[in-house]
């Protein structure tokens, strides 16, 4: 089969398309002939060597929809045919809490989902949802889910709370915002581009700063009367200018920190007196999957797509990324 391959670090100019052994599924997996997968950030961070454990050589994705055209011993052969999606992760373990030691995510050190086909366990199958083309249910598992258990699980999000998310733009807070505003909260934003927010606000958003303005969140926090929930993924020094704008008992939640950590100390006295929740968080359990995929149905929401490329242009795809220009999501298509 057809895979992208990473043999060696230093930027996604190293990924080459080549031919290697179509995987075989064995006790338990099924084999998924994959129509299209998506790229998340932590595929970028392993080219550049700031992943932690990278092994290489290796096929990077975490996302992919496509047939069951094969199972192995234990499965049943009614299964192919199916058109599935894929939970983009192994070994999330019993606690809903937090993943086992064992946790890892598809795309390195096991086989991803850049290529023609992957072997997977076939309890990490789901049907696609009916209402979505390949591309948009290849954009759904990584960012979807780690939104979904960032808004709904961890965030506790419901109908009337004001949320804000950070980040406008990016496949996770484009999910978030969806699943926000569809849980009945008032969705805020903040990004760098003026365009960024004013997409959000096609997805539900009310409104949004550029978080490049001073006193940005000073300001909408005032606008909005204070935030219920903060979802971030930056961190930095804007963490205590936004723990500022949550009201008695809010929920600070992050799943990502792309700015680094804040120059100056938490405010504690703040935190404890007020009953701020800081609440880390990432991706998310099977369980949690098949509840996101429920909403996903009920309410037909449709991830955003920025651009698609063949298979063949994962670099030129890779690059897209590299400098935060997209709003939504890349994907890969084998078609």
């Amino acid at each position: 089969m057809k895979a992208v391959v990473l043999e060696k670090t230093g930027g996604p100019e190293n990924l080459i398309l080549k031919e290697v052994d179509t995987p075989v599924p064995g006790q338990d997996e099924v084999r998924v002939r994959l129509n299209a997968s998506a790229l998340n950030r932590r595929d970028y961070w392993v080219t550049v060597d700031k992943y932690p454990a990278t092994e290489l050589p290796c096929i990077l994705g975490s996302d992919g929809a496509g047939v069951v055209d094969a199972v192995g011993a234990g499965v049943e052969r009614t299964l192919e045919g199916q058109e599935v999606i894929i939970y983009p992760a192994r070994n999330w373990g019993n606690d809903q809490h937090a993943f086992s030691p064992d946790f890892r995510i598809l795309g390195m050190p096991d086989q991803g989902t850049f290529a023609e086909y992957i072997c997977v366990p076939a309890d990490c199958i789901y049907p696609k949802p009916s209402h979505l083309t390949w591309q948009q249910s290849a954009a759904v598992p990584l960012a979807g889910l780690t939104s979904w258990r960032a808004v709904s699980t961890q965030g506790e999000v419901k109908k009337g709370h004001r949320v804000l998310i950070t980040g406008a733009g990016s496949g996770v807070s484009g999910f978030a915002v969806q699943w926000s505003v569809n849980l009945g909260a008032e969705v805020y934003v903040s990004s760098g581009s003026e365009e960024k927010i004013a997409h959000a606000k096609t997805l539900g958003a009310v409104d949004g700063v550029n978080y490049n303005n001073e006193d940005c969140y000073k300001a909408l926090s005032k606008k909005a009367g204070g935030f219920d929930v903060i979802i971030d993924s930056a961190g930095g020094n804007a963490v205590n200018a936004l723990i500022d704008t949550l009201k008695p008992a809010g929920r600070y939640v992050f799943f990502g920190a792309t700015t680094g950590n804040p120059s100056s100390g938490l405010e504690i006295a703040k935190i404890y007196y007020r009953h701020i929740r800081i609440q880390g968080t990432t991706m998310g359990s099977p369980k949690e999957f098949a509840e996101m995929l429920t909403f996903l149905n009920n309410k037909k929401l449709v991830p955003v797509i920025y651009k698609d490329f063949p298979l063949n242009q994962a670099v030129d795809a890779f690059q897209l990324m590299k400098d935060y220009r997209q709003t939504g999501k890349i994907i890969l298509t084998n078609q």
